[in-house]
């Protein structure tokens, strides 16, 4: 019987490297993460849902079904990325993964726990998924994360982190965040919800930073990477936009004065910034992607 070869642990042998930026994130992860989707309190946001209006019902619900749907999509098709970056022998990365399937899982509850208990929803909400949102959810996002189980090349890697943490949540979340502020919290409405998205809003931006590290990464690697990516954000930017103009278009007057060009631009803002965090990483070496992670990190910038 051929003898298994030695197996070498990088914690035992190397250490850890506490200061790259997957460690850091996940310091901030085990600080800022814990919380608990069934402490919130939605007493007062039951008295506020039943003092709605049935179109600012409906909007909320639509907004609701997008997120519901995107965190069990996420939650459900996160681990090949997990499983890329832990088979390449990257203890930093992986253990600050872990707290991404964790946290996409408590989004999960939480959002549901929201329809159940506030909205007290019964039946299916697909009716709210839209074509351009099927194209991102239904196909895009397992697509391109599933690619890696058989594919875990840097290409693929590119692929699936633009996918995942450029458009789902550094446009679409974020872009639903800004929704329910505008929704909710400037019209002092459902404090539960509220302050469940402000810790939703937290984990994703470590997220976020994690995934534009990533990326960063594997283009100063390669270059030739940086056509990967752009032309994956290329490909989805249209339908997340899309997204946001089939949601205003469904109502006339659009619930609680919201403004169709206020949000494509808040949407394009949040793409444009780390479009050009990526730009940065052309020429650049390890050391430099790591400077720019962490004085985003620091900045609670992603």
């Amino acid at each position: 019987m051929t003898p298994m070869p030695e197996r070498e642990f990088a914690t035992v042998s190397r250490g850890l490297d506490r200061t790259s930026p997957p460690m850091r994130l996940f310091e901030k992860a085990k600080r800022l993460g814990i919380w608990n989707p069934t402490d919130i309190d939605f007493t007062r946001d039951r008295l506020d849902w039943d003092g709605l209006k049935v179109d600012e019902k409906d909007v909320i619900l639509r907004l609701t079904a997008l997120f519901q749907a995107g965190e069990e999509a996420v939650t459900l098709d996160l681990l090949p990325l997990i499983m890329t970056i832990a088979r390449e022998g990257r203890i930093e990365e992986e253990m600050y993964l872990t707290t991404f399937l964790w946290e996409e899982a408590k989004h999960t509850d939480f959002f549901r726990r929201f329809l159940d208990e506030v909205a007290h929803v019964e039946g299916s909400l697909t009716h709210y998924h839209t074509a351009n949102y099927r194209t991102i959810f239904h196909d895009a996002l397992p697509v391109a994360l599933g690619a890696l189980l058989d594919d875990p090349s840097p290409a693929a890697q590119v692929r699936a982190s633009v996918t995942y943490n450029m458009i789902v949540e550094g446009v679409l979340a974020e872009t639903g965040y800004h929704a329910y502020h505008s929704m909710l919290s400037r019209n002092s409405l459902m404090p539960g919800q509220t302050q469940g998205i402000a810790y939703l809003k937290q984990d994703e931006s470590r997220h976020i930073a994690y995934g534009i590290y990533l990326i960063s990464r594997l283009i100063a690697e390669d270059d030739s990477l940086w056509t990967v990516a752009e032309t994956t954000m290329n490909t989805l930017l249209m339908p997340a936009l899309g997204i946001i103009e089939e949601v205003f278009a469904l109502y006339d007057p659009v619930p609680f004065g919201l403004l169709l060009d206020e949000f494509t631009a808040y949407a394009t803002m949040q793409f444009q910034k780390r479009y050009l965090r990526l730009i940065q990483a052309r020429g650049a070496n390890l050391a430099q992607v790591q400077l720019l992670t962490q004085a985003a990190i620091d900045a609670d910038d992603a």
